[in-house]
């Protein structure tokens, strides 16, 4: 039952250090933050498994950290707060061609990252662009202008 707990809480552990790390940060990795994160899935291992190298408490702990996926994708297919929760919602970074200095802020994405997404959208200028969204997913939507 240790390793229940101890995967329960290094799960939650590491989630919310990568909903502070931020969604662009996650979507544009650099090799560095692949090396941490293999550092961290070591770190990780030996704070869940400790001293038991059997079979038994690699199961136990996989499928421990496989049931809190299963579940956190069913409550968040079945509640739109819960999903908003964990995944977060989407940030508006330009409304009709006007950037959202407060959104980039929080969003903490350089007005040059956005006009680079907005050249390889074809846009010459951020005044082009009717719409620009920071998805969930970390990737950003460029809408651009009709007419």
């Amino acid at each position: 039952m240790d390793l229940v707990f101890r995967a329960l809480i290094l799960f939650a552990g590491v989630y919310l250090l990568l909903r502070v790390v931020g969604r662009r940060d996650l979507a544009e990795m650099e090799p560095i933050d692949f090396i941490l994160l293999i550092v961290l899935g070591d770190a990780i291992q030996q704070g869940l498994t400790q001293d038991d190298y059997s079979i038994t408490g690699a199961f136990i702990t996989i499928f421990t950290i496989a049931a809190i996926q299963v579940g956190i994708g069913f409550v968040t297919f079945r509640s739109a707060r819960v999903r908003t929760v964990m995944e977060g919602e989407p940030v508006v970074l330009i409304e009709d061609g006007r950037v959202v200095q407060r959104n980039l802020r929080r969003a903490r994405i350089a007005e040059d990252e956005l006009a680079e997404e907005a050249r390889l959208s074809q846009l010459t200028s951020l005044s082009d662009v009717a719409w620009a969204v920071l998805e969930t997913s970390g990737k950003i939507s460029i809408i651009p202008k009709q007419g």
